[in-house]
């Protein structure tokens, strides 16, 4: 089961969505009306969360080194003159 996000579509200018989750089967279809008002309903597409490397770090990354002799590119931020 997961967790969809949905919001309500608004009927006249001005007047702002509502939004609300709903737990329900990925092979069942998308909501086309709130299940509580009957108001039309759209759902909405975010981010999501999730875990990723739980558990474990990653490596630290290498120094990187210049492009080419003198060149101080990797050296930090640079305050352009004017």
């Amino acid at each position: 089961m997961a967790t969809y996000v949905y919001e309500t579509i608004p009927r006249a200018a001005g007047e702002m969505p509502r939004r609300f989750e709903v737990v329900q089967s990925m092979k069942e279809a998308p909501l086309e009306r709130h299940p509580d008002t009957g108001e039309p309903v759209r759902r909405i597409i975010t981010g999501g969360y999730g875990l990723m490397g739980v558990g474990e770090r990653a490596p630290a990354a290498a120094p990187a080194a210049p492009c080419a002799p003198g060149c101080a590119c990797h050296s930090g931020p640079r305050i352009p003159s004017l």
